[in-house]
């Protein structure tokens, strides 16, 4: 026996003092109402109604039951409601700043139809694995060093007019070639790229290549630094799509090879494996098809 099913039974025929009403409300068929209190009286052993012309009376039995039925009863449409705001609950999950919102867009209709609420949030490198650590999002895309990855996208640099030659070599820009104003081309590192991994192992070729140190910086912002490149002879450490995305002429970093990689942080496995699955990650990321 559905011994809820009985109580929420007797529960709205007590309430409307009609097996006819109380079954309705119940929303099932009348005679499965009468067979369900039946059942919930041989059960208890004792009488809950008594049944009359003048319809269904609670016996002293039945009043003496009837408050902790509707408790009960109230109780289990409770938790079901509050099953189904669980299920709406918002996955948030911390992006980089760098995604283009038509992507996020789509990545977040993907999970809808998986049944997935998506809140994205965007965030600078440093900041998404700490939200990730300390439960403000249940899930990051951070960056982390190739061989960690899931995804990964080979960076470059990208300028102004298209630069002689497949690839860039960093030692080109050593100081004689400075412009007319004596200022000496640089390398700006976006943000999203100033983790140690890529920043610090750029900073070694700078040294080995005979650089100034101010020719390869830190830009506050992507921003700031395509701003720089496209009024100067200055190069943008990016990726393919984002040199298209600025109008700006992409080439490989002729010396090494510099991948941005991305992995998932989430204190709950379930939730890394389903971004993990979800193949518009990579467009979100610059992962090339």
């Amino acid at each position: 026996m559905d011994l809820l099913a009985a109580w929420r039974v007797f529960v709205n025929v007590s309430e409307r003092g009609s097996f006819t009403e109380g079954a309705a409300a119940s929303q099932v068929p009348q005679p499965v109402a009468s067979r369900r209190i039946a059942a919930l009286e041989q059960h208890l052993g004792a009488k809950l109604f008594d049944r009359s012309a003048r319809g269904a009376l609670l016996t002293d039995f039945g009043r003496d039951l009837l408050p902790s039925a509707q408790r009960l009863v109230r109780l289990a449409d409770d938790m079901e409601w509050e099953a189904g705001q669980a299920r709406l609950k918002p996955l948030r999950l911390a992006v980089p700043e760098i995604c283009a919102v038509h992507d996020l867009a789509l990545l977040t209709v993907e999970a809808r139809q998986e049944g997935v609420h998506l809140d994205v949030v965007a965030a600078a490198a440093g900041i998404r694995a700490e939200l990730a650590r300390s439960r403000e999002v249940r899930a990051a895309l951070v960056a982390t060093p190739e061989d960690g990855a899931t995804w990964v996208v080979d960076l470059g640099l990208a300028g102004v007019g298209s630069p002689p030659g497949p690839v860039v070599y960093v030692e080109s820009l050593r100081p004689a070639r400075a412009d007319r104003s004596g200022r000496r081309p640089r390398i700006w590192i976006q943000p999203e790229d100033d983790v140690p991994h890529i920043r610090d192992r750029l900073f070694r070729l700078r040294d080995a290549a005979g650089l100034l140190p101010s020719q390869v910086a830190v830009a506050p912002s992507l921003v700031a630094a395509a701003a720089e490149v496209m009024v100067s002879a200055d190069l943008l450490l990016c990726s393919p799509r984002q040199a298209a995305e600025l109008g700006l002429e992409w080439r490989p970093v002729g010396e090494i090879r510099l991948p941005r990689g991305y992995a998932v942080a989430s204190a709950i496995g379930d939730d890394a494996e389903r971004v993990r699955g979800w193949r518009r990650v990579a467009a979100c990321l610059g992962v090339d098809a």
